[in-house]
């Protein structure tokens, strides 16, 4: 209540200059206050925003937040993989068990419990780990729609990941405001907030509230504060531009020295980075859920009318509690004409669909990306026929959606990204190189987007031809330098491989799958002593890793403690049934240890469940022989 006394009779001018009718909260120098200090003078507008699917996006797991089911069918089985998926709640917190059936016994369970809840619930729950700040995602998602629990997007099919998907900085950023990340980390957090606040629309609020702390109000219904970006203040392109920063989910390429916390609302989009979506003949019918600002952006309503979102949509409201006659208003604002001149379906069929322009104009589909769900398509116009729904499908090829002219560059490596994180075909990569050969950067420019097209291909000599004038020390980036030490790797070079993932390690040094790189490479260097010291890092990061479970387990091993080595190989395998090399390694230590027909029997049902794993023949045939 006290800052609102400050506002009674005060002038009405900044005391701030401005010149170029910039907003001056886009300057690094100001920074955030949160949103608890936004709603001590808009409190009105907090407490509807809060409903939004923005304020709604993220939270902490606690069954208010939580929108799903907990029943007898909360169950997922996930065939490919052969594991069962269990939901359920223990006091106050909330857990999801993987387990696995032979018959009625089970051979395997593993609990974890889930911190946080990511969507709001109007189409998902999604559901992510945090172990000792290193966020994942859970294998289930809870499909709000549909009333149903199945596989998380992105994990059918085979292609589940388990309880290993990080969540990096693209993807918190959106479903979040600004969590305060460890630097070098993938996806490591030392902060978490609880949704998508204010200044994610309006930039850092520092300056304003000096300003209005001191006495300086703007009269807005006048002037233009400068020291807070409203949107509604932006040329069209910069207000859509803080949408689809969002809202425009698609391969987003960062330029150089950038990364996703660097853009502000006001700010041209493209100063922090590209996105690229793929376009099809028969693009009606293929669209991700994330696409509001693109198809929008495809709409006569923008390219001609240069709406924006905010022509509909009061980001402040939430969508559910907006009335079907504030959205029809929006269309007659601009078909200014009597509503049965602009539609001529009779109004009979009308009022069966609520007389709703939105339900023929903008129908409600499925989004190929993310199954159970229906999203209002953004694209504005007639209805499409069924015929061209289902015309024959063709790839067009790539376009740039935030810079009209990309250079070659930016081209290739859209289709780089694009190939890695969405279409692995090799049609991708051809592009990506008929691009990257009609660039006409310098090669020092290229470096980076050459290795990591050599990479995709795995052409790992032409890796090692790119990098023999550049040494480890030289290079900047941990991708990089983790790219050309895999590519040393795999050519049996691990003495060249070294230099290079310690710099990766470096670069990045809480990146636990480049501190495993290293790690191994110490050991087959027999460099015992300098990877057991990575190893002990990365279990003291996140004591849930396999990989280096294993490796510290077969170090164990070599200084002669099998106690050790077992308990190691034990919790690898606890946490990955499936893991071959830990299965193979507790093979190893039985036979070191002198129990051969524990080891044979062990062989014998390995090769039947991993059948075309090479090493456990030679093994069984070797040990057979002796």
């Amino acid at each position: 209540m006290a800052c609102l006394l400050i506002y009674c009779n005060q002038p009405s001018s900044s005391s701030i200059s401005n010149n170029n009718n910039q907003f001056l909260n886009l300057h690094d120098t100001v920074d955030y206050v949160g949103m608890q200090t936004c709603r001590s003078c808009h409190a009105n507008i907090y407490d509807t925003y809060i409903q939004t699917g923005m304020g709604q996006s993220f939270d902490h797991a606690t069954k208010e937040k939580s929108a799903a089911v907990f029943d007898k069918h909360a169950v997922v089985y996930d065939k490919d993989l052969n594991f069962y998926y269990h939901p359920f709640w223990k006091d106050s917190s909330l857990y999801i068990q993987e387990y696995r059936l032979e018959g009625k016994d089970t051979t395997h369970s593993r609990i974890e419990k889930i911190s946080y809840v990511i969507g709001s619930g109007q189409h998902t729950n999604s559901h992510l780990i945090n172990e000792n700040g290193y966020v994942y995602q859970a294998p289930i998602t809870f499909y709000t729609q549909d009333g149903k629990w199945d596989m998380a997007p992105g994990f059918e099919k085979g292609a589940s990941s388990r309880f290993s998907r990080i969540i990096a900085t693209e993807c918190m950023t959106c479903h979040n405001h600004l969590p305060k990340q460890t630097p070098g980390s993938q996806n490591k957090y030392e902060e978490v907030p609880q949704g998508i606040e204010c200044e994610r629309c309006h930039g850092p609020g520092e300056l304003h509230v000096k300003e209005k702390m001191a006495g300086n109000i703007v009269d807005t219904s006048k002037y233009v504060d400068y020291t807070i970006v409203n949107p509604a203040n932006l040329p069209v392109e910069l207000e859509v531009d803080i949408c689809q920063r969002c809202h425009l989910q698609g391969t987003a390429v960062l330029n150089e020295g950038k990364d996703f916390y660097d853009f502000r609302p006001g700010m041209p989009l493209n100063e922090v980075m590209n996105v690229f979506l793929p376009r099809y003949s028969n693009s009606h019918d293929k669209f991700i859920m994330a696409s509001q600002a693109d198809r929008m952006r495809l709409s006569k309503c923008f390219t001609v009318g240069k709406m924006s979102c905010t022509n509909c949509h009061d980001p402040h409201k939430s969508v559910k509690s907006t009335a079907i006659e504030t959205m029809n208003q929006a269309c007659l604002n601009c078909h200014n004409v009597p509503r049965e001149e602009v539609c001529p379906i009779p109004m009979a069929e009308r009022k069966l669909k609520n007389d709703d322009c939105t339900s023929c104009h903008m129908p409600k589909t499925g989004s190929i990306d993310i199954p159970h769900v229906r999203i209002t398509d953004h694209y504005i116009g007639k209805p499409i026929a069924e015929e061209e729904k289902e015309a024959i499908e063709e790839f067009i090829g790539l376009a740039c959606l935030t810079d009209d002219a990309p250079s070659d560059l930016l081209m290739a490596q859209g289709y780089i990204a694009l190939y890695d994180k969405f279409v692995p075909e090799a049609k991708m990569l051809d592009s990506a190189r008929y691009f990257l050969d009609l660039s006409t950067a310098s090669t020092k420019e290229r470096f980076k987007t050459e290795v990591h097209y050599s990479f995709t291909r795995n052409d790992y000599a032409q890796i090692v031809k790119l990098s023999a004038s550049v040494s480890a020390e030289a290079i900047d980036d941990g991708w990089t330098a983790y790219r050309i030490g895999e590519s040393y790797s795999s050519l049996n070079q691990s003495d060249r491989a070294l230099s290079y993932f310690q710099k990766a390690v470096e670069l990045r040094p809480y990146n636990l799958d480049f501190n495993n790189k290293l790690g191994t490479t110490y050991l087959k260097l027999k460099n015992i002593d300098a990877s057991k010291k990575v190893f002990d890092f990365i279990l003291s990061e996140n004591k849930k890793q396999p990989v280096a479970l294993n490796n510290r387990g077969f170090i164990y091993l070599l200084e002669g403690n099998a106690t050790e080595a077992g308990n190691h190989y034990e919790n690898a395998l606890k946490l990955d049934p499936d893991y071959e090399k830990a299965w193979i390694n507790k093979v190893g230590l039985l036979v070191a240890t002198r129990k051969m027909p524990a080891a044979m029997k062990l062989l014998n049902e390995l090769a039947k469940r991993f059948p075309q794993n090479q090493e456990i023949k030679q093994i069984k045939k070797r040990l057979s022989n002796s």
